[in-house]
């Protein structure tokens, strides 16, 4: 390449690159994204993968059958500390699910294209995410065989749940968050899935794949109802993003412990969330690109412009460390002001310092250019965020119950063999449900890349024909009004 020519893979001032890089077309785009899941021998690597990931996920189920058995005395808890990687795992799987959401919902509310290229991995990966969220709060309350005591269902006892809670509180949140983002991700896939249904070579895909595609036929009005029942979720879910983060930080903020009652965590928890959300997405996608063959759908720019978002939610996560000992320091608040020096000084800080380093140091690595189009820079840095992000709910939990207000009443919170085996098997049950998705599931919005591809704009050169599309076409509003063919026609 000459020193004058232009790199088509990346955005350049006056010229953005393209989204779907390479000579593609929609038939190529299809086979690309529908030959992996057509892909009559599965990958030994994809074997292998499972294989660890599923081992984890059983060690995840004995650890609970064996918690069932013994109670939470098996865990490191002790007085003070009540709540240690139980609550710290639910906060943190919920935070990764947070992404998932963002890009779909509000990047598509705000007409965001390059976000056409990852929405179904981050679609996905809030499902699993928040699945693997979902096991701690029932499982951390000790006596689980009452847990449906939160559920305000009616009892001869008159045992109703206490609607001032948090508790239930997080029970309300995060199941909405749970059914919209399973119903928007579903949504965006009716089409994809028609397409896989009209090329399956074997009946138990046809049965399968016909069950999922709900008869999507590709006709105007399935793509005009398609189109308004999408953007209805999207609008839907839009505030959950801001909603559901806030109502667990709430678990914290509601409470009298110093560290803990500052109105700043409903933000500050939002965009540590979508933080370490992006990061996660990056974390899948990254190998996933490169493994199956995606690198002209999910080009240098999809991943620069994610590198950018870390950048500006890492900033902000920064800013509210900084804001929280400010806080602390011009309250004149004693207890408050210990919390945060013992943080960074105290027995935990070392928690405290991979937290700072992870989450603050680590994503300003992308301010320069080439650290955002350097594939190995970004990999590390995701990790290390999400590494940092699990240490920051460790840090604001432990450190805060480990000293009380009488020095008599501190503690010390070890984790113990159970703790650590589980959090590694919430690992293995959410990279078992993604591995499942990648096989047997578009992993890309194949309908809604195409939207965004040259071919897809209307020009007066387009021309509609009568060819069987079926899923294949990018939706109807891309099509001038004058040329579209009557309802219940093929186009």
């Amino acid at each position: 390449m000459s020193s004058t020519a232009v790199d088509p893979r990346f955005e350049h001032p006056g010229q953005r690159g393209p989204l779907v890089a390479g000579d593609n077309d929609f038939t190529t785009v299809t086979d690309t994204v529908c030959g992996i899941v057509e892909e009559p021998k599965t990958p030994r690597a994809w074997y292998v993968a499972f294989a660890a990931a599923f081992g984890l996920t059983t060690i995840l189920m004995a650890m609970i059958a064996y918690l069932f058995m013994e109670g939470i005395g098996v865990w490191g808890l002790n007085h003070p500390v009540g709540w240690a990687y139980d609550i710290t795992n639910f906060v943190f799987w919920v935070g990764i699910g947070h992404a998932g959401t963002l890009i779909s919902a509000i990047l598509f509310l705000f007409r965001q294209k390059w976000r056409t290229g990852i929405n179904r991995f981050a679609e996905a990966m809030t499902i699993f995410a928040v699945v693997c969220a979902g096991l701690f709060p029932a499982i951390h309350v000790g006596r689980v065989w009452v847990i449906w005591y939160v559920f305000p269902v009616p009892t001869q006892n008159a045992i109703w749940p206490n609607f001032r809670s948090p508790l239930l509180w997080d029970v309300f949140a995060v199941s909405t968050y749970m059914l919209v983002s399973l119903m928007f991700w579903y949504m965006g896939m009716v089409p994809d899935l028609a397409t896989l249904r009209d090329r399956a070579k074997t009946k138990i895909r046809q049965i399968a794949y016909g069950i999922l595609s709900l008869g999507w036929r590709g006709s105007n009005r399935h793509w005009h109802r398609y189109e308004v029942a999408y953007l209805l979720l999207a609008a839907l879910a839009t505030p959950l993003v801001l909603s559901v983060h806030s109502v667990v930080s709430f678990d914290f903020a509601v409470s009298s412990l110093p560290g803990w009652h500052t109105t700043i965590f409903p933000p500050y928890f939002v965009a540590g969330a979508i933080f370490s959300g992006f990061a996660m997405v990056m974390t899948l996608i990254i190998p996933s690109r490169a493994y199956f063959g995606l690198k002209e759908i999910v080009t240098m720019r999809h991943l620069e412009n994610m590198c950018k978002v870390i950048l500006a939610t890492g900033s902000m996560v920064g800013l509210a460390y900084a804001t929280e000992f400010f806080i602390a320091w011009y309250g004149a608040n004693d207890y408050e002001y210990f919390t945060f020096i013992n943080r960074a000084t105290g027995p935990y800080a070392w928690a405290y310092w991979i937290m700072v380093t992870c989450n603050v140091l680590v994503p300003q690595i992308f301010w320069f250019k080439k650290s955002r189009r350097t594939i190995w820079i970004m990999l590390i840095a995701s990790i290390l965020i999400n590494v940092g992000m699990w240490f920051e709910r460790f840090v604001i939990i432990v450190t805060s119950l480990s000293r009380d207000f009488l020095p008599s009443s501190w503690g010390y919170f070890t984790p113990t063999w159970v703790d650590i085996l589980t959090l590694a098997g919430s690992f293995g049950l959410f990279f078992t449900l993604f591995l499942l998705f990648v096989r047997f599931l578009p992993m890309v919005a194949m309908a809604e890349v195409k939207s965004v591809m040259p071919q897809a704009q209307p020009t007066p050169e387009v021309q509609i024909g009568a060819g069987d599309y079926h899923g294949d076409i990018p939706p109807i509003e891309y099509i001038p009004k004058r040329e579209r063919p009557p309802d219940g026609e093929k186009r």
